[in-house]
């Protein structure tokens, strides 16, 4: 080797030498991620004396830890969230990115990367490179549902666009979980992480932690107005029109659309302070509502003013009240205003019993991440969506209602038949089935007699209100000869004549217990298993039941399958130790297990789902290898 070359190495060496004490010296300490220790300053400062004793040119570079800042956060109670500040002119690999955690009670999922931007490195050939910033997700399945420190040890490498690779960086952080209700033995890639097929309302909890807050409220909006569709929110549609009609003969348009509107709005604001009151106290949102003396309480309501509209009696009150209510509605004409929003208030307490993915997903996060604001937001904007359908009524309630004449008693009377069987639908949740029936036949039978008595005149409209009437009375005498003869299903009242189903054979857990000892016992066979959560109370599970699990694919799809079924009907202390161990807020909720005895949570099945739609996740559940 010449001379010069060797004198040159052995300067440069020197150099490093003699710069490692002063660089250590005055080269302030990265700032560690999320509370963490950096990585000792030692193990960097001999690679960055070399590097700047070897620039040309005059180039400043960055030190790593001002190059790429790490940042490490918990994101609810199942993930966490690596977020890089990349410097200007620098950029990351993402094939060097690795992560892992030395914590033997816990697994991570495949890091979640955005898209980034090709590059053909002279070195390492087509990567993908990220500039400015990064923010990967990474899943991470618990064995124990207590707060965890979560140590991790993230690798990365990027380089300079000026022509500087750094070499790969470790850094050491701890990140802080709260604790969790439910608790997954689930591999973190067991049905996708990351992938679409996760659970809806883990979709729209993920839409409420970090997100645009239009496009949240959108979504939450949208799935508000499908919701109106569902049983659960059909019978706010005659209780208003009632109000409408109870309004006056010549209640104008404007008038109507403005009752509506604060029909809506006391149910929206009730119904969200009352989902934000459940999931702070931890406590199942329908459980709160469906306590067999609240159904009774509002059930009675109905019956009051369902039997007044038809006019069994008058409900007034007191003469000097209304003297007062007068002069107040003489100085402000939305006098009945007030009213009628507590009337949606105590609407908005039936709806509160649905439970759809959505609803779920922003109890869950109100309930674990304290974003009560944005998890409010949410659900007053679902509410809204429910509520639409409703104002659509009062719109077009000055066209489409009576205004005028005796029609208008026959809608006044037409309403109150219908308040009634609200009144048995609220019932129906409470009592035996066949006492259910009976429950029905008596607004069937008041519509017959109803129509029946508006019959005087020949006129085509009074041969269709008996056709009606006939079709009524036919139904109701049905029902009453249906539960005389043990019958329990109000579509198809006579036994004899229901079409019949397989029903699927489901056996009862009760506890934690029973549903470990029957996993145990599936496991053993090699047989996957579906929990299935329901309440008598439960609309959904009904339908579920009669339309879903009577499907003739979703039935092959469980041919080799252990149905269980917890009734939480009851909501007692073991009930509710079923629902805190998988952090479900009420049925109807299904949850999977695969032949080797571990939850398929992202898969879960919460709120009523079509029957194609159900095999289709069945299958994907259940006979997914493991």
């Amino acid at each position: 080797m010449p001379a010069s070359a060797k004198r040159h190495i052995v300067g440069t060496l020197l150099a490093v030498s003699l710069a490692l004490p002063a660089w250590a010296a005055t080269e302030p300490a990265a700032a560690p991620a999320s509370g963490a220790p950096a990585a000792p300053s030692a193990q960097k400062a001999p690679i960055d004396a070399l590097l700047s004793s070897s620039r040309s040119g005059g180039d400043d570079f960055l030190p790593p830890d001002r190059a790429f800042q790490l940042e490490a956060l918990a994101e609810g109670t199942d993930r966490v969230r690596l977020n890089w500040h990349i410097a200007d002119g620098y950029y990351l690999y993402r094939a060097r990115i690795k992560v892992s955690t030395s914590d033997p009670h816990a697994q991570l999922g495949p890091t979640q990367f955005p898209p980034g931007q090709v590059k053909n490195d002279e070195y390492f050939g087509r990567q993908e490179i990220y500039h400015h910033e990064l923010s990967a997700a990474i899943p991470v399945v618990r064995e124990r549902g207590g707060a965890l420190e979560l140590p991790l040890q993230v690798t990365y490498q990027g380089c300079a666009e000026a022509g500087l690779c750094y070499p790969p960086i470790t850094k050491a952080v701890t990140v802080s979980l709260a604790a969790t209700a439910a608790l997954t033995t689930q591999s973190p890639d067991a049905g996708g992480a990351g992938d679409a097929s996760g659970s809806d309302q883990s979709v729209f909890a993920a839409r409420i932690r970090s997100g645009s807050l239009l496009l949240m409220l959108g979504s939450f909006y949208l799935a508000g107005l499908l919701l109106s569709l569902t049983p659960c929110v059909l019978p706010m549609v005659p209780i208003l029109s009632g109000i409408i009609a109870g309004a006056g003969h010549n209640i104008t348009t404007a008038r109507a659309f403005a009752l509506s509107l604060c029909y809506v709005l006391g149910m929206a604001l009730t119904y969200t302070v009352a989902g934000i009151a459940c999931a702070a106290a931890g406590r199942q949102v329908q459980a709160v509502f469906e306590q067999w003396w609240v159904i009774a309480l509002f059930a009675t309501l109905f019956v009051v003013l369902g039997a007044s509209m038809l006019g069994f009696f008058t409900l007034q009150m007191p003469v000097s009240v209304q003297t007062r209510i007068a002069g107040l509605s003489n100085r402000q004409s939305a006098g009945t205003f007030g009213g009628v929003a507590v009337m949606g208030a105590l609407s908005a307490l039936i709806v509160t019993t649905c439970v759809a993915p959505a609803l779920v997903g922003a109890l869950v996060v109100i309930s674990q991440t304290g974003q009560v604001v944005r998890g409010g937001a949410a659900l007053f904007a679902m509410s809204i969506g429910m509520g639409t359908p409703l104002l659509l009524v009062g719109a077009s309630a000055g066209r489409l209602l009576p205004k005028a004449g005796p029609w208008m008693d026959l809608v006044k009377r037409f309403f109150g038949v219908v308040m009634l069987a609200v009144a048995a639908w609220m019932l129906a949740r409470i009592v035996p089935p066949r006492l259910a029936l009976v429950l029905w036949a008596v607004p069937a039978l008041l519509l017959a007699w109803l129509f029946w008595s508006q019959t005087r005149r020949r006129s085509a409209l009074s041969w269709a209100l008996r056709v009606a009437g006939l079709g009524a009375a036919l139904y109701g005498v049905a029902l009453a000869a249906g539960s005389a003869l043990g019958g329990s299903d109000p579509f198809a009242p006579i036994p004899a004549l229901a079409a019949k189903t397989h029903a699927l054979p489901f056996r009862s857990i009760k506890s934690l217990a029973d549903l470990d000892r029957e996993l145990a016992r599936a496991r053993a066979q090699g047989q996957g298993v579906l929990v299935d959560f329901s309440a008598d109370w439960c609309t959904s599970c009904k339908e579920m039941e009669r339309y879903t699990f009577s499907d003739p694919a979703v039935q092959a799809a469980l041919s080799n399958t252990v149905l269980l079924r917890a009734d939480v009907t009851r909501n007692d202390a073991e009930d509710q130790a079923l629902l805190k161990h998988f952090g479900i807020f009420g049925p109807p909720t299904i949850a999977f297990y695969g032949a080797d005895g571990q939850e398929r949570p992202a898969l879960r099945v919460v709120g009523y789902m079509k029957a194609d739609a159900f095999a289709a996740r069945s299958r994907a559940a259940l006979h997914a290898p493991s």
